[in-house]
């Protein structure tokens, strides 16, 4: 009985973290149909962040949210425009002083599409000759933990405010000194939701047999959608962090909504506002990631997901009302119908 639950489908059924996006975001619409009301728009999400493109709701470039953050808080990163011969791309990389590991990542996208960790020449270019829309080449960060902070600050006040912190657990499998890895994978209620991933990444070394006890990382890549696990950890929100996040978020232009995805060394260091790195700064479509620890309910999930929303959809009235522009109903469509495109380029990528 207990291997027969031990398929994905019944993980899926009874682990909500895993049901379909539209599955939990249906409970939020009556919710949203009050903020168009109240917003009396229904593309208000844009004038939440002015200095980022549809305020980081959809269609966002990676390389003009670089353009507005400090330099001193994100990895060293090269941006290639898409068809940049995979030759120029090695040379190019090298030749600023990247080293491997480093990280591919589209331009546009979300929830980890794209997203590949290059270990050679080979990897480098490979990636380059498959991009299917702009893309970058980050260092990769080896501070070993990772943290998702939400933030938000109304236009009107000073200070900004923490409203959840998620930790982000790396998917791992531990070994028995019998089984290969590939058995160990498909006998993880965790890494089982990822198999046909993994077993690609892992290619090379599905038959080995790791030893007792030890722990083998399968995904270097803390996002939900690549198996990391996501923990609430809201209750290390205290004045020390805040004032840290909002004194960077303060140096960002135009920002007031959105999540800073961190890698770091540890929380006090963090605290401190020391040995960390920005890996990404997500507007206005951020979700309170917080949600998805496997504590939560799904009415927690959606509860906070209206709660993020109401604020989001206030800030934003604030900036209209300072002249910060909302778009036509048509200019509005031309935006999701631009994602939608986008969309099918970036799963071609992940092909």
């Amino acid at each position: 009985m207990r291997k027969f639950f031990h398929h994905p489908f019944f993980i899926r059924l009874f682990n909500w973290e895993y049901w379909p996006f539209e599955a939990v975001y249906v409970w939020t619409l009556p919710a949203l149909a009050f903020f168009w009301l109240r917003a009396r728009s229904f593309f208000f999400f844009t004038a939440s962040n002015p200095s980022i493109k549809n305020g980081g709701l959809i269609g966002e470039s990676k390389k003009d949210i670089h353009d507005i953050l400090p330099e001193d808080v994100y990895p060293k990163t090269i941006h290639f425009p898409v068809g940049t011969p995979a030759e120029e791309v090695v040379k190019g990389t090298v030749s600023t002083g990247l080293f491997f590991p480093m990280v591919g990542k589209p331009d546009i996208g979300g929830r980890g599409r794209g997203v590949k960790i290059l270990r050679s020449n080979e990897d480098l270019a490979d990636y380059a000759r498959k991009a299917t829309l702009d893309f970058h080449i980050q260092a990769y960060v080896h501070y070993p933990l990772e943290v998702g902070i939400f933030y938000h600050r109304f236009p009107d006040e000073a200070k900004g405010r923490l409203t959840g912190i998620v930790s982000k657990q790396f998917l791992t499998v531990t070994g028995n000194g019998k089984d290969t890895l590939h058995t160990l994978m498909k006998s993880d209620k965790r890494s089982v939701m990822y198999l046909a991933s993994l077993e690609n990444i892992h290619r090379n070394n599905l038959s080995s047999v790791p030893r007792d006890g030890e722990e083998v990382l399968l995904s270097q890549i803390g996002n939900h959608a690549r198996g990391s696990k996501f923990l609430d950890r809201s209750e290390w929100i205290d004045q020390e962090l805040t004032d840290t996040i909002d004194n960077l978020s303060k140096r960002i232009a135009g920002f007031y909504f959105g999540r800073f995805d961190i890698r770091y060394n540890s929380l006090e260091e963090l605290k401190r506002g020391e040995k960390f790195a920005v890996i990404e700064l997500n507007g206005a479509g951020a979700e309170p990631t917080h949600m998805y620890d496997p504590e939560h309910s799904v009415f927690f999930a959606v509860g906070e997901i209206i709660r993020h929303w109401n604020i989001l959809e206030k800030i934003s009235r604030m900036n209209h009302k300072r002249g910060v522009p909302y778009p036509s109903f048509s200019e509005g469509v031309k935006i999701f119908t631009q994602d939608k495109e986008d969309s099918r380029k970036l799963d071609e990528m992940c092909e």
